[in-house]
């Protein structure tokens, strides 16, 4: 396998300090490019249904909740690590959107539940679909055991990270 830019700053930091230990570098400056690359790729797919990455998540969490498709705006502040005042700007978008509706929750007057509306719920179906296809893609140069393995792997690491 020929040398990719990471392999080239892991080498100029090896000449440059040989005394540090640079071979963290080649892992995490190509989680680092992967990540932004296909990032890009799917935040463009996304842009075609008419939302970001953002609003995607959380449509996403709704629709992961399964029927009735409704959470608490707290409950998906955790699930997507967002402040209230961020997951507040993205509810207020996807409302005007018509993809959510927010209403006072059943079980808890104080307290509101934000529901996915049917146009939500498609759109969030389709996107799903379309922002997997680049993906797949990019994957298909690796065989079904090294995926599972890279999964593994990277499942292993992040572990060990939180």
């Amino acid at each position: 396998m020929k040398d990719d830019p990471v392999d080239r700053i892991v080498a100029q930091w090896r000449r440059e300090r040989p005394e540090l230990e640079p071979s963290p570098m080649a892992v995490f400056g190509r989680i680092y490019r992967i990540a932004r690359l296909m990032g890009d790729r799917v935040e463009a797919v996304y842009g075609a249904y008419g939302i970001g990455r953002g609003e995607f998540d959380v449509l996403a969490t709704l629709r992961r909740a399964g029927e009735p498709y409704a959470l608490s705006p707290k409950a998906m502040t955790a699930t997507l690590m967002l402040t209230s005042g961020g997951m507040t700007g993205r509810l207020d978008r996807l409302e005007r959107a018509g993809l959510v509706v927010r209403a006072p929750d059943p079980d808890d007057r104080r307290a509101l539940r934000v529901s996915l509306t049917a146009r939500g719920l498609a759109l969030i179906d389709e996107a799903v679909a379309a922002g997997l296809e680049p993906q797949h893609e990019a994957l298909a140069v690796l065989s079904r055991e090294d995926r599972e393995r890279l999964g593994d792997l990277l499942k292993t690491l992040l572990g060990g990270l939180e």
